[in-house]
């Protein structure tokens, strides 16, 4: 059962979706760039690549549309559908709905993903981060991997590459294990985790949102993930393997907005890769490239090659633009990446209104308390620092 807030609002986002101000503009220069980098057209997935249109679903045609980018066809965000639970969590009339059970998720998450100052929390850090590591094992030339759970259902944890992410594995085995007899799936939770987390970040956006993946306990290929001391070509290889191009790379690396490191630098552990910790705002990109930054905002290698890269330079400028940033590109491409190594996209069933509506507008609480601890060198955080980043109010 879905409600909308404004119907006019509703219609209007069908036909421009705005993501921002000016995003109309920001997708026509992204398109003007993309063209003269001579970048290949988007590539489609699994069922995607072989149905024809009139055998595809609604929700089908909305993703194939949303991963050609076709803002009228298939916006990736969507503001104002809410779900409206039919019954109390195992009734009949909740059981017959698929998105009632996960709107009962999305809620029970949503309440640690936010802090009480309202910036959002290292779970939400760390479940953006973990729907990457689950989905971003897949290759479109060796197979293999995906968005299936097999991070927790493998116990991928124990490798390397993912430390930093033993809480949240915790965290979401426990809510595997509550509402898997609901229906709920692991490598859904985990995608479904990452959604509500970005919203549920100051800013964040309200990216479109799909069940029905199939779990798997197989592990993932290892050695498919980046490393924070990679270079560009490297990385851009890496991703073009999981069919994201360079532009729709830059645009998912946004999200370290709201990330921490952790081991690049234990010294340093705790410290954002921008000034706005727990914000999904664009200060990321500038901070990335400028020399007069915080001095505990941490720089991975990795995002400093990508964005001194010279067919980066452009849209990392364009990127850093508070009043445009990344939008909409980045989002479609968050979800091709929750999709890959899906095989029954057109099967697929849309949640997108169980989750938090965004959060546009946000003020800081504790602006110099902040402001304190990002021009501090103290090593290792404090307890008071680490209750700032956590969301708290000092």
């Amino acid at each position: 059962m879905r409600t909308k807030i404004s119907m006019i609002t509703t219609l209007c986002m069908a036909a421009t979706i705005d993501a921002f101000p000016g995003m109309g503009n920001t997708l026509q220069a992204l398109s003007s760039i993309v063209k003269r980098q001579e970048i290949p057209k988007t590539e489609l997935l699994a069922d995607l690549k072989i149905l024809p249109d009139s055998e595809l679903t609604p929700v089908g045609k909305a993703i194939k549309a949303i991963l050609q980018i076709n803002r009228t066809a298939g916006p990736p965000q969507d503001f104002d559908t809410v779900y409206t639970v039919p019954g109390p969590l195992g009734s009949p009339e909740c059981k017959a709905e698929t998105c009632c059970m996960w709107k009962y998720v999305a809620d029970e998450m949503a309440t640690v993903f936010k802090g009480p100052s309202g910036r959002c929390t290292d779970l939400a850090r760390g479940v953006v981060r973990l729907g990457f590591h689950d989905a971003g094992t897949w290759s479109k030339t060796a197979g293999g991997g995906g968005a299936d759970g097999s991070f927790i259902l493998a116990q991928e944890i124990m490798r390397p590459d993912n430390r930093g992410l033993e809480n949240i594995t915790n965290v979401m085995e426990d809510w595997y294990n509550k509402w898997h007899k609901h229906g709920a799936g692991m490598a859904d939770l985990i995608q479904m985790g990452a959604t509500i987390a970005a919203v549920s970040c100051p800013l964040g956006p309200r990216i479109r949102s799909f069940v029905g993946r199939n779990d798997s306990s197989i592990p993932s290929p290892e050695g498919r993930l980046p490393e924070t001391n990679q270079d560009a070509e490297a990385l851009i290889a890496l991703f073009e393997d999981k069919t994201i191009v360079q532009g729709e790379l830059i645009s998912l690396l946004g999200a370290h907005t709201v990330s921490q490191q952790r081991f690049e630098d234990p010294s340093r552990a705790g410290d954002p890769q921008d000034s706005t910790p727990g914000v999904w705002d664009v200060k990321f990109y500038p901070e990335t490239t400028s020399d007069h930054t915080p001095q505990r905002v941490f720089k991975f290698k990795s995002d400093v090659t990508m964005a001194e890269h010279p067919r980066s330079q452009e849209l990392w400028t364009l990127f850093s633009d508070p009043e445009r940033g990344p939008g909409a590109w980045a989002q479609v491409t968050y979800i091709r990446l929750s999709i890959l190594g899906v095989e029954h996209i057109n099967n697929l069933v849309e949640c997108t209104g169980v989750l938090p509506l965004r959060v546009s507008n946000f003020t800081s609480t504790d602006e110099t308390e902040l402001e304190s601890f990002l021009e501090s060198k103290s090593a290792p955080m404090s307890e008071e620092a680490v209750k700032l980043l956590e969301g708290e109010v000092l």
